[in-house]
């Protein structure tokens, strides 16, 4: 990778022109346009810093190609598991999952919308270590924070000499959905009418409003619901929300399916509407074949590399960290045959271990960061779990300026990820970039704040 822009060089010019009085009108407008905007997680405000994420065009340009090599092989895995029950074993779907998969969705694509979760330093290190395949978050927070920050007295004067292209992913979205629905449809008549499903009191509920608000100057009817607002009956599916029932025909589910199953079991609207082809749905449940943990010990695992072409094996192991399913078995480590178990146990230093289908940092145990006997019982636990192992990778960091209390600019360490968004699994437009002070990147993190991510 090359870049014909020196990314540290636009950085710390962006650094210099931070100075207290800069600082200070600027976080004057982030703080009344994140207030204005609705940019808050719960209630937090999304951004604590003063800077947003820089990549030169060269480095874009990378992350992007190594996305779309390492999504021609999930597509190509994810379709194996679909024709092969005994492969779909090695992601550990649950009986309800299996029955779940089955039904029709009324289009191709098996992931319309997605993220990809990675670090990526600037001398080029690109490790994945995610594949948010079932309900990504932050496509509105993460283009909405981008139209306040570009309104900033410092990007105003940062852009003087090094302009700016903002990645938005709203768009992106909109058009998956009318793909995917104009698909079901059978042609491409009127817009759909969208009920967004969550639970209500979600922290992300902010950004179903931003959402709404972006439907609406899209000619899209929607409505904000939570699981418990939706009937079906007489083919028709009918939202409760705000302003009485309003009958629907697209579900954009926010909802994780393992959140409705403990709630519904098999017994929901939206599953009997599925069943009998009465609505659309973004995403499908088909996508906890690619959304479970378990897909990068699927893709990375030395039984199944003969799925992929040989560059795409390459791509694999030099962007997907080792990872595998705990369990009883020899396998390869960087070409050596280990027992699994004592394997992970003498190496806790090397490995973190993380829930099949768990989100937010939730389960995840770090090796490095745990004692022996804590890491014996998380391996222990993890196993009739069906939890993953995972190879540490090399974490991101990079300087960000924040405004005291007292007036001043502090500059301050802070792990970043880069977090590519995936419309149709094969395009990538928009970014979702945390920044965080723990090993755990998450926007509850410590030190946590989500920035938008602008090209130079």
């Amino acid at each position: 990778m090359s870049a014909e822009t020196n990314i540290t060089d636009v950085i710390a010019y962006y650094h210099d022109l931070c100075t207290p009085a800069m600082a200070a009108a600027t976080w004057s407008e982030l703080e009344q346009g994140m207030r204005d905007r609705r940019l808050f997680f719960g209630d937090r405000p999304l951004c604590t810093v003063l800077r947003p994420h820089l990549l030169t065009q060269a480095q874009w340009d990378y992350v992007v190609g190594v996305c779309e090599q390492l999504l021609s092989a999930f597509n190509k895995i994810y379709n194996a598991m679909m024709a092969d029950a005994s492969l779909r074993q090695q992601v550990a779907l649950t009986p309800t999952e299996e029955y779940l998969i089955t039904l029709e969705t009324g289009y191709d694509t098996p992931v319309p919308t997605a993220r990809l979760d990675s670090f990526f330093s600037h001398d080029g290190t690109l490790h994945f270590v995610e594949y948010n395949a079932e309900s990504p978050a932050a496509m509105a927070y993460e283009d909405v924070l981008s139209e306040v920050f570009l309104q900033t007295p410092l990007l105003r004067k940062f852009q003087e000499r090094y302009p700016l292209q903002p990645l938005w992913a709203r768009q992106h979205a909109v058009d998956a959905i009318l793909e995917i629905y104009y698909a079901w449809r059978g042609n491409r008549g009127a817009l759909p009418t969208i009920a967004i499903v969550d639970w209500h009191g979600v922290p992300t509920a902010n950004e179903f409003i931003l959402f709404q608000e972006y439907f609406a100057r899209q000619g899209i009817q929607s409505v904000i619901v939570s699981p418990d607002e939706l009937e079906y009956r007489h083919g028709a599916m009918i939202a409760h929300g705000a302003g009485g029932g309003l009958a629907v025909d697209f579900i954009y589910k926010r909802v994780l399916s393992t959140e409705l199953l403990e709630r519904y079991g098999l017994n929901h609207p939206i599953i009997h509407a599925l069943a009998d082809g009465k609505i659309c749905m973004m995403n499908p449940f088909r996508c906890k074949l690619l959304h479970k943990k378990a897909s990068f010990a699927v893709v990375s695992d030395e039984r199944n590399q003969h799925f992929f072409t040989r560059a795409e094996q390459a791509t694999l192991a030099a962007h997907i960290p080792w990872t595998r399913m705990i369990e009883e078995r020899k396998t390869l480590f960087h070409g050596q045959e280990v027992d699994l178990l004592p394997f992970a146990l003498e190496n806790k230093d090397r490995l973190v271990i993380k829930p099949n289908d768990e989100y937010g940092g939730k389960g995840v145990v770090i090796g490095w960061e745990t004692d022996r006997t804590a890491w014996e019982q998380a391996l222990q636990t993890g196993l009739p779990e069906n939890a993953v192992l995972q190879e540490r990778v090399k974490i991101a960091y990079e300087d960000y300026p924040t405004l005291t209390s007292n007036g001043q600019v502090e500059i301050s360490r802070r792990l970043v990820d880069c977090d590519p968004f995936v419309f149709h699994g094969r395009m990538i437009g928009g970014c979702l970039t945390r920044l965080s002070t723990v090993t755990l990147l998450n926007v509850t993190a410590g030190g946590g704040s989500t920035i938008p991510t602008f090209v130079v």
